[in-house]
């Protein structure tokens, strides 16, 4: 059997409802290398997600059809594996001579930014103190968070509203419940899932914080379901991965959704339409030890909720008989960004004071 009568395409595979093309930004294997079936093959960025594209049988890699850096349809060919090929030559067979093929690029780390050699030399920049500057490519993740957040503040007229809630409650009730959900999740329990659930509830009585405006502002959506977006950091870059149907998710369920989105998009199994069809995002920005942030709108979503850390201290107060009370309390900012094209700062107000009396009581 020949070579050409044992090739089969490989296909770039769908990647998700709305995906419709990728950017091929690595081929893990050169021409001649063997492949096993469902190893990873090459790696593909698009709009929402960085992913590996597996190897649809074992074989060789004969040909590279799209090489780095090209954007190929969901369906288009790139590249042609012969099936037939043995995995190794055995001992007493000499080897078959290479295939003639372009030298593949160095190896490089998964989250290297550094060009590849296949790149032209930069030139080393000094700051006139004998200390020389580094150019590195941008990475492709960070050029698409870069294109999306300026094309969010284009399209939407952007205003933050902030209030500070106490957090006391929260927090009393967290060392409550803290050792049940590690026995039950083996992670640690953080304000985060309580903040988020409150934040969620309140959208049932304040619809249009989870809507969407179409482009010229002639139709509003109010989504029946909350699908939240949760901003996760990993290395690659800031990803939104949705948790569905978020409102009907209690404390303990709401962590561990949470838990499991972040990991998913820090060991890279997040698939691209884990990334989508959100309706209401939510930042914590606290994580890092920021007070409070204004965060960008989600397109096409209408507002994004950013929680600042939780610090205790002093807060003034006054008992039944009217009397100034001192007393130390957990307090929190609770940011919300929203569309004023569609959200009136009185909305805004109204929603992050129903948030923070959920919160206090």
């Amino acid at each position: 059997m020949t070579a050409a009568e044992s090739a089969i395409a490989v296909p770039l595979p769908s990647l998700g409802e709305a995906v419709t093309e990728a950017t091929i930004t690595r081929w893990l294997k050169a021409v001649g290398d063997y492949v096993e079936f469902d190893e990873p093959l090459l790696e593909v960025s698009t709009d929402k997600v960085d992913t590996e594209i597996p190897a649809p049988a074992a074989g060789v890699l004969i040909e590279v059809i799209e090489p780095e850096d090209a954007v190929v349809a969901v369906g288009a060919v790139v590249a042609t594996l012969g099936i037939d090929a043995p995995a190794s030559p055995s001992p007493d067979t000499p080897a078959a001579p290479p295939v003639a093929t372009e030298p593949p690029p160095a190896p490089e780390a998964v989250d290297s930014v550094m060009p590849a050699p296949a790149d032209p030399p930069s030139t080393p920049q000094t700051d006139g103190g004998g200390q020389h500057d580094r150019v590195e490519k941008l990475p492709r993740i960070r050029r698409t968070i870069a294109r999306r957040m300026v094309e969010s503040l284009q399209t939407a007229a952007q205003l933050t509203t902030v209030v500070e809630a106490d957090l006391t409650v929260i927090a009393a009730r967290r060392a409550q419940m803290k050792q049940e959900y590690f026995e039950r999740t083996g992670s640690r329990l953080s304000p985060l899932p309580f903040i988020v659930v409150a934040a969620v509830d309140a959208l049932a009585d304040h619809p249009i914080i989870n809507a969407t405006v179409d482009a010229d502002c002639s139709e509003v959506t109010y989504h029946g379901s909350v699908h939240l977006g949760v901003a996760v950091d990993s290395p690659k870059g800031l990803m939104v991965p949705v948790i569905r149907d978020a409102q009907h998710k209690n404390v303990l369920e709401m962590g561990a959704a949470i838990a499991a989105a972040a990991t998913a998009v820090r060991d890279g199994s997040i698939r691209p339409d884990d990334m989508s069809g959100g309706t209401f995002t939510i930042t914590n920005t606290g994580s890092r030890g920021a007070l409070f942030d204004t965060p960008i709108i989600n397109q096409p979503q209408s507002a994004i909720l950013g929680i600042g850390a939780a610090t205790e201290r002093l807060v003034p107060d006054r008992d039944s008989d009217g009397a100034l009370l001192i007393r130390t309390r957990t307090m929190a900012y609770l940011s919300l960004t929203y569309d004023h094209r569609l959200v009136d700062g009185a909305d805004a107000a109204r929603y992050l004071t129903a948030v923070r009396t959920r919160l206090e009581q």
